[in-house]
């Protein structure tokens, strides 16, 4: 660059960036290791005992002052969207596979329009998801539950897994089809051997996504969960009408580590040649 300082003004604004950022998540990390039974922004001691008390395990900070009402309720949540965000994924990616191959193969004459359905739910704001299904349910008098949640997450998952798998289709070869259906080889032999380990990073990156987003969906999930279909974000967020305290920092630890897990593989699979 001809200018210096316009290189150190971008190298501070990237570094801004950056802070602005991840500084919440790193305190939310830091903090929940603190001692203090009350108040989370007095540092006291380092502690495990909050992560040990999610899993009803006695601690001398347990005694004192319990925040998790319940370990029962909060393994139920954490079963109910596990529950629901593998089956959510399952439906979605053989959906959205399904239908990235159909628009890829296929050209008809509403196709533009076609797709710019499929990415009406991603840019949709998630008030109006939650409400438009919530109305939908109650109108069809659809008892709102897992199967309401389920339903809920499908339409909008569907949506990343067909971007994923169609930005995967891009880039495939297509002679190798081609030379599949010239040796003799059939529609379906020619899908299972050539077609699917070509797109199945990205079928792989795409349900992953689509299972973490439906582990951390909260708006959409509030609206259209029943009594006793509590999932671990809607369970959290009534936990922090009483105050941010540190076993919240624990469990959102642990539900940051899973995600980036599973992000991790999702972008692996995602880039894999």
């Amino acid at each position: 660059m001809k200018h210096p300082w316009l290189n150190r003004l971008l190298s501070v604004h990237g570094l801004l960036f950056l802070f602005f950022v991840y500084a919440p998540i790193i305190i939310v990390v830091v903090y929940s290791f603190n001692s203090h039974p009350v108040n989370m922004m007095v540092w006291k001691d380092f502690t495990f005992d909050w992560y040990l008390s999610i899993f009803g395990q006695p601690t001398e900070l347990n005694e004192q002052t319990l925040y998790v009402e319940s370990t029962d309720q909060l393994l139920a949540a954490v079963k109910n969207s596990l529950l629901v965000a593998g089956t959510t994924t399952t439906f979605s990616t053989l959906v959205g596979t399904a239908m990235a191959l159909a628009v890829y193969r296929y050209y008809f004459r509403l196709k533009p329009f076609y797709q710019g359905l499929l990415f009406m739910p991603m840019v949709m704001p998630d008030i109006v998801l939650g409400i438009a299904l919530l109305v939908f349910f109650v109108n069809f008098s659809i008892k709102l539950g897992l199967m309401s949640i389920i339903i809920g997450h499908c339409t909008f998952l569907i949506s990343y897994v067909f971007i994923v798998v169609s930005a995967r289709l891009a880039g495939m070869d297509n002679t190798l089809e081609e030379a599949s259906a010239d040796l003799g080889a059939g529609p379906w032999i020619t899908f299972k051997r050539v077609t699917l380990p070509l797109i199945l990073p990205g079928v792989v990156g795409g349900a992953l996504l689509a299972f973490i987003i439906s582990m951390d969906d909260l708006v959409i999930t509030y609206f259209i969960a029943g009594v006793d279909s509590t999932t671990l974000p809607v369970f959290i967020y009534g936990m922090l009408r009483r105050g941010v305290k540190p076993e919240i920092n624990a469990i959102a630890t642990l539900m940051l580590v899973f995600s980036f897990l599973i992000a991790s593989l999702g972008l692996y699979f995602r880039k894999r040649s």
